[in-house]
């Protein structure tokens, strides 16, 4: 897909917050730093517009980005992260539970993971908690230009194992730098949108 336009719309904390267009939506899900925001930025070509930190725990908000006037990224806060106050965990909690369970424009959720190691505590309980909620999980295996070419698939099929993949699930092997993925991330991502 060619994305001639990407804007960041507004950063929510409730959903009194969120756009009311009624565009599809398409949410990012994953630990601090595994990597949501390179891959927005890899997949609409643009260096910045959602901003890496090497600080994690940096996504307070719902972010929503707004491609080509068709649809939205929405980054939700990474969990995983130590260094927040529980008080802290426990409010982005909340909204993340109230955009998973009220939105209906929410079309599929993108699990990050870091196809380097197996998925964690948090990751599973994420996975599960979306399926819970019937949500189309595309489980996006980043950081694959790291892991030797003929480990790749063991990598892979390890993440599928240790979440319990529902077989209808789609992981998918991503990099942002070598953009290994980019196409069919888009052709999945085609499918919600």
């Amino acid at each position: 897909m060619k994305v001639n336009n990407a804007e960041i719309v507004i950063s929510a904390v409730s959903k009194q917050q969120y756009p009311g267009d009624q565009l599809p939506e398409i949410a990012l899900a994953g630990r601090s730093n595994v990597g949501k925001s390179s891959f927005i930025n890899k997949l609409i070509n643009r260096k910045n517009l959602a901003r890496t930190s090497s600080k994690p725990g940096k996504t307070q908000t719902l972010n929503f980005y707004k491609i080509n006037e068709a649809f939205y990224f929405v980054d939700v806060p990474g969990y995983g992260y130590a260094k927040v106050s529980k008080k802290e965990r426990d409010k982005w909690g909340a909204m993340m539970e109230e955009y998973f369970q009220t939105r209906d424009t929410l079309k599929a959720v993108l699990l990050i993971t870091d196809v380097r190691h197996e998925p964690t505590k948090d990751d599973i309980q994420m996975y599960d908690y979306l399926k819970h909620f019937e949500l189309p999980v595309i489980v996006v295996a980043t950081k694959l230009d790291k892991v030797p070419k003929n480990k790749k698939d063991q990598y892979i099929k390890r993440t599928r194992n240790t979440l319990e993949m529902a077989p209808e699930d789609y992981v998918l092997p991503f990099s942002s730098e070598t953009a290994e993925g980019k196409d069919e991330a888009w052709r999945l991502l085609r499918k919600f949108i």
